[in-house]
């Protein structure tokens, strides 16, 4: 009877320990995209999680373990995203539908819960190794999701679209959020979208 109680404290403990760690990793994959990597500090992190700065080692390593974390939450959720807008158009629609969500307008104002790619791209080459890994691997599985909407899809040239369409709503959307003109960001989305809808047809 005593070892099922213990037992059943050791679960209890564990899972509160795993559910502290979602919602700092939830919190962290939030900031990353709103303050940037170098804007997003441990202590105000916890805060938001709910749970005291001294807590943050019981667990990650380091602050860059944590941000790594967070990149790579910030990617799931990110294409995550984008599986479900394929999911729900039929097959030839696919594409065309993802462009028109990841470039409308909607995304461009939610960067703390958009894209981490056009948040923080520019932010990348400053990055600990492992930061950069996370990001890195969740970018080719964007490209994948991307290279799969095509007919061709497992040859060469399917690749290499998907690689050009990924660059140019990613880049589309860190200047269209750069410029402090609204009409111009609008502007910036949309002939993408023509140009990149032209392409694919």
């Amino acid at each position: 009877m005593m070892r099922v109680m213990r037992n059943s404290s050791v679960n209890i403990r564990t899972a509160a320990k795993e559910a502290s760690h979602e919602r700092i990793v939830d919190a962290a994959a939030r900031a990353i995209r709103r303050s940037g990597y170098d804007g997003t500090g441990v202590a105000d992190i916890m805060k938001e999680a709910g749970l005291t700065h001294g807590a943050f080692y019981a667990h990650f390593a380091s602050r860059e373990a944590m941000l790594a974390e967070a990149a790579d939450r910030a990617g799931a959720e990110s294409n995550a995203v984008a599986a479900s807008v394929i999911a729900a158009v039929p097959a030839d629609q696919a594409l065309q539908a993802l462009m028109q969500v990841y470039l409308s307008k909607q995304h461009l104002e939610s960067i703390e819960t958009g894209c981490p790619i056009s948040a923080l791209g520019s932010e990348m080459p400053r990055q600990s190794p492992e930061v950069r890994r996370a990001a890195t691997l969740r970018i080719k599985e964007m490209i994948d999701l991307v290279a799969r909407q095509f007919p061709d899809w497992g040859q060469p040239a399917a690749h290499e679209r998907a690689l050009v369409t990924v660059a140019a709503m990613v880049g589309t959307l860190i200047l269209a959020r750069a410029v402090d003109d609204s009409a111009l960001s609008e502007s910036l989305c949309s002939a993408t979208l023509k140009k990149l809808s032209s392409v694919e047809a």
